[in-house]
């Protein structure tokens, strides 16, 4: 059964008087007394009391904050590493007649992206009678090599991967004097032939032009009138760049040259001229001597080259990792030979780039080719995939070194030692990360202490060459490198 309840008239008459609000005649009329009138002024002064407060405090704060530094003007070479692709019969042979040639450069171009640089010199690829001006031909391809159509899609499909390819275009490549003789580069007929192709060979595309042995130009109105030609054929889109090469360790004349040429990056063998085991110091004062020298020029550095070898010939093996960790940190464009990434050694001549543990080294299925060193470690397989090889020790810093504004364009300066094998040095940039990297030349392990106002107490380890060393902090106050040891640490800026 259900209750219904009846209500009583009493409480029919209580819901009747429940309040309903005011209406609007009467809201109107309490809005307007004195009171409520003198409540709106004081919350609409507040209001914008307040707001005017906390846009003179974002006025404030943005005049007192430091400023951005602007970004120095950069070409793409000014922005990572360059791989050298020479000799290119060496690199790669597609077609097994025991020649490495353009589409086996083609092949490994992804290969060449994980490298993370930002240009590959290829070359010379051009037809060449040794010691005979005559029958070489400055603009056509060699067959052995390929063919401009290839060539073609060789630039094609380094633009896929954002690589700029470099054409060396060193006239004299296969005979005994890379320009010929020293009357050749005066010889009018000559000129005309190089103007001709550097004509050529800009408009079909390639990012520049670079020439070895310029130090036997012994003019420098032709390095001067190529460098124009670059600079015409130039867009704010697409920078052509301009490389002289020499194979002097000699400083006095790679200095003399570095004041005096037009190219925008001069290599050469400077750093080889120190030696297979330099110390800290005697780094120390060549990078001052190199970088005080260059001015205001952008520094190039390489540890090898084709007119010198490979690195790993060329320096102790101990020291390879703390090369490759130099060549990034330091102010301007590292250079790599191919195969410096894994530690390729040169033998009787110039080796092939050793791929894989198959048959020559994954070079070429022609058989048989000439031997090299058995090591199956010294390929790109065996480390492509091993954290601690060389090859990742590589990536890891070009990477760094693309990416970083410290490292890209950033301030250098070398700080005080406290051991003579050891060099130390600062890379910062506006209020960017700073890097500090610690290079112990030395065989044995040295603790030193770094001090700096520009330096906190700590740091923290980004990268070492040393496969054993613990990720973390560290204490500047006494910081031990293990022996041959490249440490790489940042800390934040602090204003």
């Amino acid at each position: 059964m259900v209750k219904v309840k009846v209500p009583e008239e009493d409480d029919q008459a209580d819901a009747g008087t429940k309040f309903t609000g005011l209406s609007k005649e009467e809201l109107l009329q309490v809005a307007g007394t004195p009171a409520w009138v003198r409540t709106r002024w004081a919350l609409l002064i507040l209001f914008w009391l307040g707001w005017l407060g906390m846009l003179a405090g974002a006025i404030v704060i943005i005049v007192q904050a430091p400023r951005c530094k602007e970004l120095p003007p950069q070409e793409w070479w000014h922005k990572g590493g360059v791989y050298r692709i020479q000799p290119l019969d060496a690199f790669q042979d597609s077609d097994a007649d025991g020649v490495g040639d353009l589409a086996g450069v083609q092949q490994h171009m992804d290969y060449l992206s994980s490298l993370k640089v930002q240009g590959l010199v290829i070359g010379p690829i051009h037809v060449n009678a040794p010691d005979n001006l005559a029958g070489t031909n400055l603009t056509a391809v060699d067959p052995q090599f390929g063919t401009s159509e290839m060539f073609t899609q060789l630039l094609n499909a380094a633009k896929k991967k954002g690589l700029k390819v470099i054409l060396d275009l060193t006239p004299n490549y296969r005979g005994q004097m890379l320009w010929f003789n020293s009357e050749t580069p005066h010889n009018i007929e000559f000129q005309a032939k190089m103007k001709e192709a550097l004509e050529f060979w800009l408009k079909s595309g390639v990012a520049g032009i670079q020439l070895e042995g310029v130090e036997h130009l012994n003019d420098s109105e032709l390095l001067a009138e190529w460098k124009n030609l670059t600079s015409q054929h130039s867009s704010d889109d697409n920078a052509r760049v301009l490389i002289a090469g020499m194979g002097q360790q000699d400083s006095l004349q790679i200095f003399s040259l570095l004041n005096e040429t037009s190219a925008d990056l001069l290599t050469s063998a400077y750093l080889v001229g120190l030696g297979p085991e330099p110390t800290g110091e005697k780094m120390d004062n060549a990078i001052r001597a190199y970088i005080q020298a260059a001015g205001e020029k952008w520094p190039c550095w390489s540890v090898g080259g084709p007119q010198v070898g490979h690195m790993a010939s060329l320096v102790k093996e101990r020291l390879l990792r703390l090369y490759h960790m130099l060549l990034f940190t330091l102010p301007g464009t590292p250079f790599t030979n191919y195969g410096d990434e894994i530690g390729l050694l040169d033998k009787n001549n110039t080796p092939h780039m050793r791929w894989n543990d198959s048959a020559n080294f994954g070079f070429s299925s022609k058989m048989p080719l000439q031997g090299g060193d058995s090591n199956s470690s010294i390929t790109v397989k065996a480390q492509s995939d091993e954290p601690s090889s060389l090859l990742s020790l590589f990536r890891r810093l070009s990477e760094l070194r693309g990416k970083e504004r410290s490292l890209l364009h950033g301030e250098f300066l070398i700080l005080p030692r406290t051991e003579s094998g050891v060099f130390v040095y600062l890379r910062s940039w506006d209020q960017n990360k700073r890097f500090l990297v610690a290079l112990n030349f030395a065989g044995t392990r040295s603790t030193i202490r770094i001090s700096h106002s520009l330096l906190p107490p700590q740091a923290t380890v980004e990268l070492s060459t040393d496969s054993q060393r613990q990720e973390g902090q560290l204490s500047l106050k006494d910081l031990t490198l293990e022996p041959s040891e490249g440490l790489l640490l940042h800390f934040p800026y602090v204003a």
